[in-house]
């Protein structure tokens, strides 16, 4: 898909998806400069400002602690400035007050409010706090979401394989119940397709229930390009499992066992084809838009589809090849939602830890990473989707948002951690000059990065 058909496909819907985008990051600047701001406040420290966006001011109010909150105009990110700070990345300070046009030392009143003036554990329990209140938000959400609404589970049960697929070759049949992989339990359909997200081309041991019976398999991946209909592109593991689903339409299939059909073929010449394979295993190929799934390996059930040639029921020339339901919403008790929530910000943070490393190692290509208008792209789906997915996206974000702030970057809240890491060993701060040249270098990297990840969606785009 190109730029002109991506403009085509979003016309006047374009300001739903910059205002989906715009609400959701907005949203989680505010929760993480918020976790800045309540520590800072709870340290005794003065906040200067809490600004949500960047550059010109749009409309704000001081209250009356004389923090400054307002609103400005570039809203692709915030900050909070602290009491003695030069900058709101606290890149350096200054303990002098200016009154007019005379300059003066502070007191030791104003040191005691003033960020560089705490001990070094107080500042680092403000900086860590942003990242923290991102997890915190996250885990609130998905909490209450598991709770109210319920989690969606799709049971993980291969309906059918992909012929000629890793899966396929490597001896799984239909229906095969998934319970492990490599040792960690598996809970749903999806555990599955975000493990091979990761794994790309890496051997697995699969533990799978087969008629009663517990068997490991061990399988890798292909590794494959995925595309979506914006045309940004994903690297990804394909075992060739399809998942739950409730059937496939007998006039979309092309042949069943060796039997080819031609153009002429009649439905029914198809439904007694396909009664003289049910009971046992056998190939179907299928005309559809997706080449590297036409032909699949199933074992429908007989008694599922005992009406597939009753012309007067609702299941007449639909071919039923999984007896389990695509997903289900599973509403989990607090504590259950609690352990859920926690296992999916593990998942979460291990899986994109382990993205980046593979694009660092080169193992996925660093296109891959992708900037605003692919973030907005998603929230604006998310949003089209309805309020639970747009929730646990927001969830989602919020991780991401987290851990890579603690990455030990100067700028990120984790380049200042590792400062402070230092500082608490040598018993004094690292020099100035040292923090000013690190930070200028880290400010360099991300503008970089963000350069990059932004023109990779351009690129991608114009494709």
């Amino acid at each position: 898909m190109n730029f002109s058909e991506v403009l085509e496909m979003m016309s006047g819907g374009i300001p739903f998806y910059v205002a989906s985008f715009i609400i959701v990051l907005s949203l989680l600047v505010f929760v993480h400069e918020w976790g800045h701001y309540i520590v800072a406040k709870l340290c005794g420290v003065r906040v200067e400002t809490f600004s949500i966006g960047f550059g010109k001011e749009l409309i704000g109010r001081n209250d009356k602690h004389g923090t400054r909150w307002k609103i400005s105009m570039i809203p692709l990110g915030g900050y909070v400035k602290l009491y003695g700070d030069v900058d709101p990345a606290s890149a350096g300070h200054d303990d002098t007050v200016q009154e007019g046009d005379d300059v003066r030392p502070m007191t030791e009143a104003e040191k005691s409010e003033a960020f560089f003036a705490q001990p070094v554990w107080k500042r680092s329990l403000i900086v860590f706090a942003g990242p923290a209140i991102n997890y915190i938000f996250a885990f609130i959400l998905m909490v209450g979401l598991f709770a109210i609404n319920g989690q969606p589970v799709t049971p993980s049960i291969a309906s059918a394989i992909v012929v000629d697929s890793s899966a396929f070759e490597n001896g799984f049949q239909p229906h095969d119940k998934i319970l492990a992989i490599d040792d960690v339990a598996i809970d749903g359909f999806d555990d599955i397709r975000l493990e091979m997200v990761i794994a790309l081309n890496l051997e697995k041991k699969f533990t799978i229930e087969r008629n009663g019976e517990v068997l490991d398999i061990m399988a890798a991946p292909r590794k494959v390009v995925i595309e979506d209909r914006f045309g940004f592109k994903q690297s990804k593991g394909l075992l060739g499992l399809i998942g739950p689903r409730h059937a496939v339409r007998v006039d979309t299939i092309t042949r069943v066992g060796d039997v080819v059909f031609d153009e002429e073929a009649t439905l029914e010449e198809k439904l007694n084809v396909i009664d003289e394979h049910l009971g046992k295993p056998f190939e179907i190929e299928m005309a559809s838009s997706a080449p590297e799934r036409d032909v699949l390996l199933v074992n429908p059930y007989e008694d599922l589809n005992e009406s597939i040639a009753d012309e007067d029921s609702e299941e007449y020339g639909v071919l039923m090849i999984s007896n389990s339901v695509n997903e289900t919403y599973v509403k989990r008790g607090v504590v259950t939602a609690m352990a859920e929530s926690a296992n999916q910000l593990w998942v979460v943070t291990r899986g994109t830890v382990e993205a980046l490393g593979q694009m660092f190692t080169g193992t996925r290509s660093a296109t891959e990473l992708g900037g605003v208008i692919r973030i907005g792209a998603i929230a604006g789906d998310m949003a089209k989707q309805g309020l639970v997915a747009l929730v646990m996206f927001t969830a989602l974000l919020s991780i991401n948002l987290g851990l890579i702030n603690l990455f030990p970057i100067p700028m990120l809240d984790g380049g200042h951690l590792v400062f402070y890491f230092f500082e608490a060993i040598r018993g004094k701060p690292v020099p100035e000059q040292v923090q000013e040249y690190a930070f200028r270098a880290g400010l360099v990297f991300l503008v970089g990065v963000m350069a990059f990840a932004n023109l990779n969606d351009l690129i991608q785009l114009a494709m």
